[in-house]
């Protein structure tokens, strides 16, 4: 392991931004930046915070995430609008992640809208908004209908492919 001494970069906030607002910034060695694959077409980073240290990585894509994760339990699913795919979501049902890929430049159309970095709750709330309410009146009328013995969104997405009566998108799921 290589370490090197730095110093935080710090500069004033413009533009509407509290007259106190600033922003901090950090160089990293071009060797590191070479070595992670990191370039001008390539600079998606992933940054983690655990209270003591910040861990920059390289944003994988979809297929690295597959790849890496290829033990877990992995669902993917596939939002539509009409027969237009919009959205590639990877949810890893072990780690309890989630990577997409947004397939439009239409946000009204994604599936987390203008988040390109949705979390696992962010995933379980647009599951949940692809789904009758668990509160509906007789909800368990409507399982037994669907085929179902308990509210279970993503088994609900399954038998409905999370159509919804007011607008167009749909989703298709597939155990990798």
């Amino acid at each position: 392991m290589e370490i090197r001494a730095a110093k935080l970069i710090v500069n004033q906030s413009g533009g509407n931004s509290s007259k106190n607002a600033e922003t901090f910034r950090v160089t990293l060695p071009n060797a590191w930046v070479n070595e992670l694959g990191l370039d001008f077409d390539n600079r998606n980073l992933e940054l983690r915070f655990d209270g003591e240290k910040i861990i920059i990585t390289k944003k994988p894509d979809i297929n690295e995430f597959i790849r890496k994760k290829q033990c877990n339990n992995l669902l993917k699913l596939e939002y539509f609008n009409f027969d237009d795919l919009c959205t590639v979501i990877i949810a890893d049902y072990t780690d309890y992640e989630i990577i997409i890929e947004n397939k439009t430049n239409d946000f009204l159309h994604c599936a987390f809208g203008k988040n390109n970095n949705p979390d696992w709750a962010d995933y379980l709330e647009f599951i949940k908004s692809r789904c009758v309410p668990e509160s509906r009146d007789r909800i368990r009328n409507y399982l037994e209908a669907i085929g179902l013995n308990s509210y279970d969104p993503i088994e609900i997405i399954k038998k409905t492919n999370g159509k919804m009566a007011e607008d167009n998108q749909w989703l298709r799921v597939t155990l990798l």
